[in-house]
């Protein structure tokens, strides 16, 4: 039989963010991207999501390399939590090195790692495969996609693209190649789904440009500018506008910090010699020559725009007439946070202005007509979208059907499952350990369902403890029991209550050893359901309770 090419997807699917695609040919392996997940409202104290790694650390000696088609945190954030178990090289382009780097330098694993530079149009070999590095667009620079050849046939991995016919550098997609590619014939195609419920084509990035330029020609108030720190193409026409109405340019959060400092290195980012500043230095200037930009677009708690709403920065006090532009879409979710930063805002008397007020984000994402462009010129055999929701991967499996595409050739997977190609066929056949595990301060793992379930459980309806002092020779209770309480009601308010759940312990306590119980787990467990019963009549809640029983 002949061999087949399998693809796994360990993340990226019915989900956004945590990309990770698994591809496997005669014995090898290669890796593309490894992304990282947000915590969703419900993952109390969780700081990141990232994929279950135990199918790619049970072969990790079949893995050849891990292939990076741009530098957000969705595609390399879980990079050094990957490489704690499985060594293999990395293939990116320069921007996405140049911040995989500072992620290895964070995490102590630069040394260990091989960490190799790639141009577009560059072809790598990896064992049985070989990926040629394709030029897209994104709201990051230097992203690409993948042509993955094997003897079965070439694979394209889009990773996440847009069309911009007028890009701030690095020039259009390279429409041509996909062309030349899909002449020479495609089997599969894996193309993003982010925006495939949107109509129409993505704006050019360069059309931010011009509304930054209307805000401010003839504004005599300071500006602050929030926006993604890894858009360094935003970043550099915000400078470049200040620079032109005299502006001197401060930056604050740590991440804009760093992106700003690896685009700089690498040549992606041109600032004007003069027009940088130090934070520290910008009291002393008129406001009309000052422009700040920010982390913080997200509403995020510790980000440097809400610390500077919530006078909380140590440099930056927002003023009344400072006009904050946000250059920036919320991610859903994140509306609440934003809102609350806003309001803030205003209670200042600042000038907010949004994307709602004007053109000031535009997607990185390709929309409905793009998307077809792509498949027009691919012309795959078979088509799996990712990279998105349920109904996204949906929609684009209907939008390939729109151009041609035989619905048996369309498959939607999910994480986990093994997606078997041959050079005439396409199936799901089998499946691999994936989900998602949690990073809660050093510990990975070691948070699961169980653990965050309690979490929810306390945050939703506090906790009772019950301690008691009894006898172990006869079972007698010697005092107590003492009832302690958090997050439950006010104790001082609710003393009545208090007596009454002490009574329903103590007859909880007597009906024990009136039936001789001697098993201080059975005991613990009568207590429980005698106050929870009582609790939930009395108060239609379900607080936990933890009975503690000492031994006198």
């Amino acid at each position: 039989m002949a061999e087949k090419l399998k693809i796994i997807s360990l993340g990226g699917l019915n989900e956004i963010g945590k990309n990770l695609t698994v591809y496997e040919y005669g014995g090898d392996m290669i890796l593309v991207d490894v992304g990282m997940g947000f915590p969703d409202g419900d993952m109390y104290g969780i700081d990141v999501v990232i994929p279950d790694f135990t199918y790619l650390i049970k072969n990790k000696d079949r893995i050849r390399g891990i292939f990076l088609t741009h530098g957000h945190e969705d595609h390399i954030g879980s990079i050094p939590y990957l490489l704690r178990d499985v060594n293999a090289p990395i293939y990116a382009t320069r921007m996405t090195a140049g911040l995989v780097k500072l992620k290895l330098e964070e995490h102590r694993l630069v040394s260990k790692t091989k960490l190799i530079t790639c141009e577009s149009g560059e072809v790598v070999k990896a064992g049985k495969f070989s990926v040629e590095f394709i030029h897209v667009n994104h709201s990051i620079a230097d992203a690409c996609g993948f042509a993955i050849k094997c003897a079965v046939g070439t694979v394209i991995h889009t990773g996440d693209f847009k069309i911009d016919p007028t890009p701030i550098q690095g020039g259009m997609m390279d429409l041509g190649r996909l062309g030349q590619l899909g002449k020479e014939g495609v089997l599969a195609l894996l193309a993003d789904s982010t925006n495939v419920e949107r109509p129409g084509f993505t704006k050019s990035e360069r059309s931010v440009g011009d509304s930054f330029d209307a805000l401010f020609r003839g504004c005599q108030q300071r500006i602050i500018v929030t926006t993604f720190a890894s858009n360094v193409d935003r970043i550099q026409q915000i400078i470049d506008v200040a620079a032109r109405y005299g502006r001197k340019v401060a930056v604050t959060g740590r991440s804009m910090e760093n992106a700003m400092k690896v685009s700089t290195e690498l040549g992606y980012m041109h600032i004007p010699d003069g027009v940088l500043v130090d934070l520290a230095h910008i009291k002393g200037l008129p406001k009309h020559k000052v422009c700040i930009i920010t982390t913080g677009s997200q509403g995020e708690t510790m980000s440097a725009l809400t610390r500077m709403a919530f006078n909380t920065h140590r440099q930056v006090e927002i003023q009344a007439g400072d006009r904050v532009i946000i250059s920036a879409s919320a991610i859903p979710g994140n509306e609440h946070s934003i809102g609350s930063v806003i309001n803030e805002l205003y209670r200042k008397d600042a000038e907010v202005v949004n994307e709602r007020l004007g053109a000031l984000h535009v997607s990185g994402h390709a929309c409905q007509e793009e998307l077809k462009i792509i498949h027009a010129l691919v012309k795959p055999k078979f088509f799996i979208p990712v990279h998105g929701e349920q109904r996204m991967l949906k929609t684009h499996a209907k939008l390939a059907q729109q151009m041609g595409m035989p619905p048996k050739n369309i498959i939607i997977s999910d994480i986990g499952k093994v997606i078997e190609l041959t050079a005439n066929s396409a199936r799901i056949n089998g499946t691999v350990p994936a989900g998602r595990v949690f990073v809660d301060g050093y510990g990975v793992g070691d948070v699961g369902s169980v653990v965050l379930r309690d979490r929810k459980h306390l945050a939703e309806d506090g906790m009772i403890v019950v301690v008691a002092s009894m006898s172990g020779e006869d079972g007698s209770l010697v005092s107590g029991p003492d009832i302690i309480t958090r997050g439950f009601v006010y104790v001082k308010e609710s003393e009545e209550l208090m007596e009454e759940l002490r009574r329903v312990a103590v007859n909880a306590l007597e009906k024990c050893q009136g039936e001789s119980l001697g098993d201080w787990a059975a005991i613990k467990s009568e207590i429980k359901n005698a106050m929870s019963n009582f609790l939930y009549k009395k108060t239609k809640r379900n607080p936990m309770i933890l009975p503690v029983i000492m031994e006198v």
